[in-house]
């Protein structure tokens, strides 16, 4: 049976609580090699039982004279490979060395890469990572597969501490994690296990991590967690500033405009007091303004501009209206100046979220850390510690052998301890926990009720820096620095923590820093939507320029319309008039033509004349129009 399945298999049949029996993940290894040697042991017994004819029997006192034997172990173990564990390698006589890693999940995995490698004279350390940029990235290039921070950093170390090492990726792509058993996964468990030497990753310095594993001094600053969220979709629209009002409300403007247009127009015709009906009463005023309805309505449409309606009406009805209109028109103005530059600037700077505990206070937007992550350890944690004092306040306040006076001292509080971070658990497994940053950020962007990541700030920063529509929410909590592990007890650790230390005296890895972060070529530029210098933007009022040109469209379509009317008004009036001009003189001529037939003599020369005068007619008529013409175009 294999140790973890026995293990579970206690654990569920609670016969080692019974027992008091457990196998602790360090104790997991030494347990299945012993394991693994007695089968060995026992499966070459057996073979050699089954091979060799002269057995009859293995004894202890039983010398070399009594059994034929012309098999050693020596040569057994040397001879005959069983390729599943791996062949061992002998170094002098008798003295055999470990060149790979058997667990009861795994079964051999070759430390050195060849089982014929010579571990007294090795310099090469194996390091184990996993990917999370910027501090480990692939690059695609085979002969380099990796790069960033750490990356950087460890070549940085390996030139001061004088190794090499080979490097490859923990399969399942965790920091590491204890189970109830006790056993690690990740890179944790990688050093425990002992297939790997160091442990190079942005890998928080946690005090259960520290019992198994040691950390080399801090390289990063301290980081916290924090969270990720979608930046709030700013609404853009060339029209925005007519959503400063609801189309009902500018619907009620307009009909107010013609109503009081109109009304105004009426009291004007109908006042004894009006200029309309009053003409002698105002003919000494200099301003004599006739309000026709094209009037009323071009009064109220000016006076709701600061450049005023103009000369109001003569009758003290007319101006109560206008009046009215007035102040209308002034708290109109006043309510949509104000409420326009407050609805720009909200828009920008709303944000729902802004801290962890405004996630713990709703439950519309969803919020988990990564499954495995340090962030999941410490919710996890803090829950189960609210969980104990809970307990252990009501193990107090339920103690009979306190006096009623002690136990009313107990009860002032109801519920000392806050149930924030045991809520906040519950409902993250609720949300079920993203599995790694790529589906962490994926559903940040593609949640429909929105989704709150809750991870390492560097994590989070970086999302930040390569995607402009995600955003880091509210300050850094439960800060911890980065290290280097190792293996415990490993001759590696102090010599990494010198050359760190060496590192940061010489400011190199604030260069590495700045290479990065700051100069980092995924690095995008965004708008800050957040900064409160910034002015209205062209898309949010944009339209009002499509407004004004809109008025200056139609207005030279109206000059065009004006142009072509009167001038054809005034050539058909002309044409009219010489019509009627040539008419007359056609008369006038037949009438002479009368008067001639009826032998009237000596009126003949009086009708040339006459004739002769209507030509001249014509002729300043056509003189008059032409110049009137010309005045016009000119």
């Amino acid at each position: 049976m294999e140790i973890r399945d026995l293990d579970d298999y206690l654990f569920r049949n609670e016969i080692g609580f019974e027992l008091d029996y457990s196998i602790n993940g360090w104790d997991t290894l030494n347990v299945a090699f012993y394991m693994n040697v007695m089968e060995y042991a026992f499966e070459t017994i057996r073979e050699m039982n089954a091979t060799f004819d002269v057995l009859p029997t293995f004894t202890c006192q039983a010398g070399p004279s009594e059994v034929n034997i012309t098999t050693t172990v020596r040569d057994v173990i040397l001879h005959n490979a069983a390729q599943e564990y791996g062949n061992y390698t002998e170094y002098g006589y008798n003295l055999f060395f470990q060149v790979g890693v058997w667990t009861p999940l795994t079964k051999l995995s070759v430390l050195y890469g060849t089982l014929e490698v010579d571990v007294r004279n090795l310099n090469i350390f194996r390091v184990v990572t996993l990917i999370q940029p910027p501090f480990v990235q692939r690059t695609g290039d085979p002969r380099t597969p990796y790069e960033g921070y750490c990356i950087d950093l460890i070549n940085m170390i390996q030139v001061e501490v004088n190794f090499t090492y080979t490097i490859y990726e923990v399969e399942d792509g965790n920091f590491g994690t204890m189970d109830d058993n006790g056993n690690w996964n990740g890179l944790i468990g990688a050093l425990v296990s002992g297939s790997a030497d160091i442990a190079l990753a942005p890998l928080s310095v946690m005090a259960e991590r520290e019992n198994d594993i040691d950390f080399t001094v801090p390289y990063y600053d301290l980081v916290g967690t924090t969270i990720l969220m979608k930046k709030a979709d700013v609404e853009y629209s060339l029209f925005k500033f007519m959503k400063v009002l609801e189309w009902p409300v500018w619907l009620c403007i307009v009909g107010a405009y013609l109503f009081t247009s109109f009304l105004i127009w009426i009291f004007d015709r109908f006042s004894p007091y009006s200029l309309t009906n009053n003409r002698e009463m105002y003919k000494n005023d200099l301003e004599k303004r006739q309000f026709s309805l094209k009037e009323c309505l071009w009064f109220c449409m000016t006076s709701l501009t600061p450049q005023g309606g103009g000369e109001a009406p003569k009758n003290i009805s007319g101006r109560l209206v206008a009046a009215t209109w007035w102040l209308f028109g002034f708290i109109i103005i006043a309510s949509y100046t104000a409420n326009l530059a407050a609805f720009l600037t909200v828009s920008r700077l709303e944000q729902p979220i802004s801290s962890l505990d405004d996630l713990a206070k709703q439950y519309k937007i969803e919020y988990a850390p990564i499954k495995g992550s340090a962030s999941e350890t410490y919710f996890k944690r803090m829950a189960e510690i609210e969980e104990t004092f809970y307990n252990m306040w009501k193990e107090m306040s339920l103690n009979e052998s306190m006096s009623p006076r002690d136990r009313a001292k107990l009860a002032v509080w109801d519920y000392p301890v806050s149930d924030k971070f045991t809520n906040m658990w519950r409902y993250m497994q609720e949300s079920k926990l993203p599995a790694d940053m790529d589906s962490a950020v994926d559903r940040v962007l593609n949640s429909v009720d929105g989704f709150a990541f809750i991870g390492d700030a560097t994590e989070i920063k970086y999302a930040a820096l390569t995607n402009c529509k995600l955003q880091q929410v509210g300050t850094e909590f439960s800060r911890k620095p980065y290290a280097i592990a190792v293996q415990s007890g490993h001759i590696l650790k102090d010599k990494i923590s010198s050359a760190i230390l060496m590192l940061l005296n010489q400011r190199r890895l604030e260069t590495l820093k700045e290479k990065w972060w700051t100069d980092n070529p995924n690095k995008v530029t965004c708008p800050d939507s957040s900064d409160e210098s910034d002015g209205i933007s062209i898309q949010n009022i944009g339209g009002v320029f499509i407004v004004i040109l809109a008025g200056i469209v139609l207005s030279i379509i109206t000059l065009a319309f004006e142009y072509y009317y009167y001038k054809r008004k005034a050539r058909l009036a002309t044409e009219k008039e010489q019509q009627q001009i040539e008419m007359k003189a056609q008369q006038s001529i037949s009438n002479g033509v009368n008067h001639n037939h009826n032998g009237i003599k000596r009126d003949a020369p009086k009708s040339a004349d006459n004739s002769g005068t209507a030509i001249q007619r014509i002729k300043r008529s056509n003189s008059v129009a032409n110049y009137e013409n010309t005045a016009f175009q000119y």
